[in-house]
């Protein structure tokens, strides 16, 4: 045991320096530096020259573009995140387009998300570079892909708005539903952001005042000064001015919110029923017996199918115009495989095996599908295309409603004319009760009230004097036009409302609080499983925790902006006492110089015999030539050795012109010059 913890010890010592060669502050700005820049060495003259800006006048011409790009890669992400309801139906177009099968809405998925990845990590690389106080300076590749992102985003964004644009629709119900936590959320984030505005809008302001007073007591340059504090003053208003708007924005705006999940538990209506799109198709083969009896274990309210009639008039469940997606017709008739489903007679379509496609990996209807048990593979292996009697019949069995659309034969079919009253008469023939079969086709309705006057007939999104002259009081809508189109009109019509597609809990929560009476979903086992509607808050709840969080976010922000403030002032206040103490040693340093400047102009009396050195010149000595005085002639000027001091020392090494230039002395005689003596003291 001790061994294990010498080597476990020894090992930590030897990954020690690498520890420190590899995660230091150094690596790390080489790091984040390379990410941006795509340069691995740091340079310090890299470091920001730009007081305001932190980048030059191109990456500040260019950096809007990198914001664009994110923000046009966020929408696009969040609405095909939002609109994840409708991923099958997409697939299924594309399908229709190029005849094979695959997840395209997840390839876009996962495009977009690597967008906005790459967009988002080249904001905050940039962010961390400022903060760390270096030049911004993106390579020529980012910029060449950032161009191309903002062009990527610009063409799906097309695509959406002329192809689908009820994909906003579906992205302004989804904002409804959740605009109570996305205001909460949003005071959130604003609360964590104000850390960086308040850094900066405090350390520019004690900027602008630093520069305000070097104006006062500096006369020179005052243009370029005030050029430089208008700049501080309008990067101030440009982050701090929208920062305080938006945050009173959202501290004001639950007055505005109506959801409809905002209400109180009593006003909550019932669960609406479910109608399983062609059966449980998540767990089953579509359209097959084996689909529709899994929906009816889930718990499914009524079962919704497609009638196609087959060349000898026998009414049978499928939806694609052909056979090639949902059946094996590629193996047993490869040239029919993409004729029309009503050409073929009973007695072939009863051979296809119409479940054995669901079983192959490419061919996976939805992406979030369970795994199936072995004995459910079995059985979904050895499925073929259900009657619609079969259906009734287990209808029947388990009282289920059945709706259904209808599709008309072509031209040279043999029921062209008649496969209405073909399709009464299997319903009738079956002995089904009649209530149970929302009759969909509002083709002959009068013939079919007649034979049948037991139907429920359901209408489309007509108005309501249409329906009401008609005799119908349930609809079939899609779910994006009645949020938009007089919901609450045909609910005080007293008209039952059935929506499809709703595959996401959060739009079957949006129908449930809006008093919808059933839907029609592909995900029956998922939602049969919701007890109550996500995202469902009590008004006062709401209130209760709106303005809880906007008391803790003020307090918060304020005092991280006294905090900013403070510290920005202890910083000032050191570099005043440092400034102070610099400003009394110079003034220090001046006296002693002029003190020294009247030492060599001021003519001392001369001493008996100055010392020799090496540089000093020695005194005539009695006797020679010129060392006699008379009283006429004037005394000469000397200058008078001075001790060494230790500030003398620090004025040599740092002469000023004044001391840097020697004085002459008077000539003893013709050869002999006077000089001054160095500040050096003898080494002996």
């Amino acid at each position: 045991m001790q061994n294990e913890d010498r080597r476990k010890t020894r090992r930590w010592k030897n990954c020690g320096p690498y520890i420190a060669d590899h995660c230091n502050h150094e690596c790390y700005v080489a790091y984040i530096t390379g990410l941006y820049s795509l340069e691995w060495e740091i340079k310090p003259e890299k470091r920001s020259r730009h007081a305001v800006c932190c980048c030059s006048l191109r990456e500040q011409l260019f950096y809007p573009f990198l914001v664009i790009a994110f923000c046009m890669s966020v929408v696009l992400l969040l609405v095909w995140i939002e609109t994840a309801n409708d991923y099958h139906g997409f697939d299924w177009v594309v399908y229709l387009i190029t005849r094979h099968w695959f997840s395209c809405s997840l390839l876009l998925l996962s495009l977009f998300g690597i967008l906005v990845a790459y967009s988002s990590l080249l904001l905050v690389l940039g962010f961390l570079l400022i903060w760390e106080g270096y030049e911004l300076y993106l390579h020529w590749c980012h910029k060449i892909l950032i161009v191309l992102v903002i062009g990527i985003c610009t063409f799906f964004m097309t695509v959406l708005c002329k192809f689908w644009h009820d994909r906003w629709l579906t992205l302004g119900l989804s904002l409804k539903i959740l605009a109570p936590y996305i205001h909460l959320s949003s005071i959130t984030m604003m609360a964590l952001l104000s850390w960086p505005v308040a850094f900066y809008l405090v350390h520019w302001e004690q900027e602008a005042r630093f520069r305000r007073k070097k104006i006062t007591h500096q006369r020179r340059e005052t243009v370029q000064r005030y050029a430089r504090l208008t700049k501080l003053r309008a990067v101030q208003v440009a982050i701090g001015l929208p920062f305080f708007l938006i945050l009173c924005c959202l501290f004001l705006v639950p007055l505005g919110i109506h959801s409809p999940c905002l209400q109180e538990k009593d006003e909550l209506g019932p669960k609406p029923g479910l109608f399983g799109h062609r059966g449980a198709p998540m767990l089953g083969p579509e359209n097959t017996m084996m689909s529709f009896e899994k929906a009816v274990e889930n718990g499914a309210y009524g079962l919704e199918t497609d009638i196609y009639v087959s060349c000898d008039g026998v009414p049978f469940l499928m939806h694609d115009y052909d056979l090639k997606r949902t059946t094996n017709i590629m193996e047993v008739m490869p040239n029919a495989s993409n004729t029309t489903s009503h050409l073929f007679y009973w007695d072939f379509l009863s051979t296809l095996n119409a479940g054995r496609w669901f079983l192959q990996p490419h061919l996976k209807p939805f992406h979030y599908m369970e795994p199936l048990s072995e004995a459910d593979r079995e059985k979904a292996r050895n499925q073929k295309i259900p009657k619609l009697a079969d259906l009734l019949e287990l209808a029947q069995k388990e009282r289920k409603f059945v709706i259904f659309d209808l599709n008309n034969p072509p031209i040279n079919h043999p029921f062209r004319n008649t496969f209405i009253q073909q399709v009464v008469r299997v319903i009738l023939d079956s002995k089904i009760e009649q209530h149970l079969i929302y009759w969909l086709p509002s083709n002959y309705r009068t013939y079919v009230k007649s034979k049948a006057p037991g139907f429920q007939h359901v209408g489309r999104l007509n108005p309501i004097e249409v329906l009401t002259r008609e005799n119908i009081s349930i609809i079939n809508v899609d779910y994006k036009r009645l949020f938009y189109n007089g919901l609450r009109d045909y609910k005080a019509a007293n008209i039952t409302i059935n929506l499809y597609l709703v595959n996401e809990p959060w739009l079957y929560s949006l129908a449930w609080c809006s008093r919808i009476h059933s839907v029609t979903t592909d995900n029956v086992q998922l939602l049969r499983q919701m007890h109550v509607p996500y995202y469902f808050m009590t008004p006062g709840y709401y209130m209760f925790t709106w303005l809880l969080l906007d008391i803790a976010s003020s307090i918060f922000i304020v005092a991280i902006f006294y905090f900013h403030w403070w510290r920005e002032s202890q910083n000032e206040k050191v570099f005043e006492s440092t400034r102070s103490s610099t400003d009394v040693e110079n003034i220090s340093l001046k006296r002693r110089k002029s003190e020294r400047g009247e030492a060599l102009t001021v003519a001392p009396e001369p001493p008996p015999q100055a010392r020799a050195g090496p540089q000093t010149p020695a005194a005539p000595s009695p006797g020679l030539p010129g060392s006699e005085k008379t009283e006429g002639e004037p005394r000469p000027v000397q200058e008078t050795p001075k001790p060494p001091m230790p500030t003398d020392n620090f004025i040599q090494r740092t002469p000023t012109k004044e001391a840097s230039e020697p004085t002459q002395a008077p000539t003893y005689g013709a050869n002999t010059e006077a000089t001054v003596q160095p500040a050096v003291p003898d080494s002996k």
